[in-house]
């Protein structure tokens, strides 16, 4: 018996897990849909690259259904494993890298209404991108993860490995650094100064 969709949506990510590792490809499928948009969102921001969070989102994915069967429910969430799973290729992938070319950044689709507006938006995103890019690593996690993801402190926590007072701090100085950062490029972006 083929349980509705509806229903299946409301199948937390764990017990999803867990049944995929049961065998019930289906679980997977869901599961899939749930995580990986999340997933690419997190690396795309993090390592300024499409493609590199394109396969960073699959190593990712293929790591959380080599573990399902042996996943134990109550132990940990399954999008707190999964940050933390893509925080540490990201960071092995930046490790990697010499330098970034912030020009290769490809701009993110816009769906705005006029052609105005989606430039405008598409000059922000840029600058934001390129502004995230010059944060220290663990400041441009830490902010991603609070203020683009909407992750809580104590999540962020545990998917940095460190104190709630650390991802506080974090956050803070990463913050403050982007705000200096944008700051000169108020008036060009379209703010006001109110």
């Amino acid at each position: 018996m083929t349980m509705p969709f509806e229903a299946r949506t409301e199948i937390s990510d764990e017990a999803l897990l867990v049944a995929f590792g049961n065998g019930d490809r289906r679980a997977a499928q869901d599961l899939t849909r749930r995580m990986v948009p999340m997933v690419l969102r997190y690396a795309s921001r993090m390592l300024g690259d499409g493609a590199e969070a394109e396969d960073v989102a699959q190593e990712a994915m293929l790591r959380l259904w080599r573990i399902a069967p042996e996943w134990r429910q109550g132990e940990a969430k399954v999008t707190t494993w999964l940050y933390r799973v893509v925080t540490n290729l990201c960071t092995d992938r930046l490790r990697r890298r010499r330098w970034v070319d912030l020009d290769g950044i490809p701009e993110p689709p816009d769906g705005a209404a006029s052609v105005q507006a989606g430039l405008e938006e598409a000059e922000r995103q840029t600058a934001l991108n390129d502004a995230l890019q010059a944060l220290p690593e663990r400041q441009r996690q830490a902010v991603v993860l609070r203020h683009i993801e909407g992750m809580a402190n104590p999540e962020i926590a545990n998917v940095m490995e460190i104190g709630v007072e650390a991802v506080e701090s974090l956050t803070a100085r990463g913050k403050r650094a982007l705000a200096a950062i944008l700051s000169a490029r108020r008036e060009e972006l379209g703010y006001d100064e109110n």
